[in-house]
């Protein structure tokens, strides 16, 4: 008996002991150190690291790559966060982060701070705590040499101005009567786009302008339309990092160390003196999101509509132009049949996104092409080569000795290949080009870059606009949903009812 108690005893310890581990297990992935959340700067330290986060795509003279040693990081704002690294006793270490996700980035915690020509905004200072700024810069209207009759936005009523999503140029466009605004996620496509005359006009940050803009010999600043701070964005919450940044970009001004930075990089100016005495801006009163609006949804739904009418007519182009290639690589001569392999591959060998650049940035100066009609272009081209492959699969499909019948009854190869082949092969080819323009309907997202405001561009803009992406983002999906759902229906029954069945 008393071998049996001590066993028992033994177990259960051994469970109170597992039950422990695993209680101990589930604290630790559900709950945070407090490190993580309530001392950043403990932790910064802990790790022995800054991390910041950025996007190179910024360019020069912000953060970019070096010329000869691409695998450094150069730029005026790298200067400044090694500066401030080393006041904290840590090492920078840079996150690349698409400049337009960067507060979201930060709140997921993907990095300490931001610092990459982040502005001061109205809609930043919501959800951020900033430090003092560390560089002042001007709002600067661009517009065409030839073009002299513009001297204020106002001169702009009615026509198109392009700047970046989520800056201060956009707040101040959005808030000017009458302007229609075209947003960019580069800095060089707007002002390729306003050397094309595809814009009237561009507003950014004069380093931006200055370094891009301005340097094109048919370009001009008409005039200065604002004026703003960069500043380091942090979580509200990590008020010890605040201070301790803070304090020492304080101390980087007072050495002279900023303005020696900002000199080497061709930035110091009479503005930067002015707001070396500016303090840091009180973190934000927690505010709650605004909600989607009957506003919202008309604009989800325009959107809608704009993705609807590219990918039905990119899909028009693709089966015409891919039932064309298919057949001259089949039935051509070899020099037409070899070009049209040579497209075939071209096409699906690289990515959409590069064909849609090249065909609307790229082609500018000797094709001229306004967006949409790009969007529709580039769509259609890639996925032409695409359907040349479904329809060679069905002209295989189809045996050679219906050809040969055909013939022996006096068709010429034309009409055998009308009357004969063609029906069936289009018939076993039409599940694949349904599917295929399911899709395209999602692939249409990509012709944001290139300025046309379609649905997933238009979830982007609210989800800035009422500080969340969740709710646009659901709506978004159920959009595509509603789009895709009927076509999948239907390309599922094509299968059934056109596929031949195997004897």
């Amino acid at each position: 008996m008393a071998d049996r108690r001590d066993a028992r005893s033994h177990l259960s310890s051994l469970i109170a002991r597992g039950g422990l581990a695993a209680l101990a297990l589930l604290l630790a992935l559900f709950h945070r150190p407090e490190t993580a959340a309530g001392d950043a700067l403990a932790e910064v330290r802990a790790r022995g690291t800054l991390r910041w986060g950025g996007d190179i795509q910024g360019g020069e003279p912000y953060v970019f790559q070096h010329p000869h040693d691409t695998a450094r990081l150069i730029g005026f704002e790298v200067e400044i966060a090694e500066a401030l690294a080393q006041r904290l006793g840590v090492r920078a270490e840079f996150v690349q982060n698409d400049w337009q996700n960067l507060v979201p980035s930060l709140e997921r915690r993907d990095f300490d701070m931001i610092l990459n020509g982040f502005e001061v905004t109205p809609t930043h200072r919501a959800r951020v705590a900033f430090t003092r700024p560390y560089y002042a810069f001007t709002e600067l209207l661009a517009v065409a040499r030839a073009n002299t009759t513009v001297h204020e936005l106002a001169d702009l009523h009615g026509q198109r101005v392009g700047t970046l999503n989520g800056s201060l140029a956009f707040e101040l466009l959005r808030d000017t009567p009458g302007v229609e605004v075209v947003l960019y996620e580069g800095v060089e496509e707007p002002y390729i786009d306003l050397e094309q005359g595809r814009l009237a006009g561009v507003v950014l940050d004069n380093i931006i302008a200055e370094r891009y803009g301005l340097v094109r010999p048919s370009l001009r600043a008409a005039a200065t339309v604002g004026e703003g701070t960069y500043a380091i964005g942090l979580r509200p919450a990590d008020a010890g990092l605040l201070v301790a940044l803070d304090d020492a970009l304080a101390a980087t001004v007072q050495a002279g160390e900023l303005r020696a930075i900002l000199t080497r990089w061709q930035l110091w100016n009479e503005r930067q003196a002015e707001i070396a005495v500016v303090a840091a801006t009180p973190p934000p009163v927690a505010t709650k999101a605004a909600a989607l609006t009957a506003g919202h949804l008309k604009l989800f739904l325009r959107g809608t509509a704009v993705t609807v009418m590219i990918s039905a007519l990119a899909m028009a182009l693709a089966v015409a132009g891919g039932l064309a290639l298919s057949l001259t690589r089949r039935y051509g001569a070899a020099p037409a049949a070899l070009l049209s392999n040579l497209y075939v591959e071209i096409f699906r060998g690289t990515p959409v996104l590069l064909q849609l650049y090249v065909l609307y940035y790229g082609l500018a100066p000797v094709l001229r092409l306004d967006a949409f009609t790009a969007a529709v272009l580039g769509l259609g081209m890639n996925y032409a080569a695409y359907e040349a492959e479904i329809y060679r699969a069905g002209l295989e499909a189809v045996p050679a000795g219906q050809t040969e019948a055909a013939l022996s009854l006096g068709m010429s190869r034309a009409l055998a290949l009308r009357r004969i082949v063609l029906p069936q092969a289009l018939r076993t080819a039409l599940p694949g080009i349904a599917n295929d323009f399911i899709a395209l309907l999602k692939d249409s997202s990509l012709v944001s870059v290139i300025t046309v405001v379609e649905l997933t561009k238009q979830m982007t803009i609210t989800a800035v606009d009422v500080r969340g992406w969740l709710a646009p983002g659901l709506l978004c999906a159920a959009l595509y949903l509603a789009l895709s759902y009927p076509l999948s229906r239907l390309a599922r029954r094509l299968e059934r009812r056109l596929v031949p069945v195997a004897a």
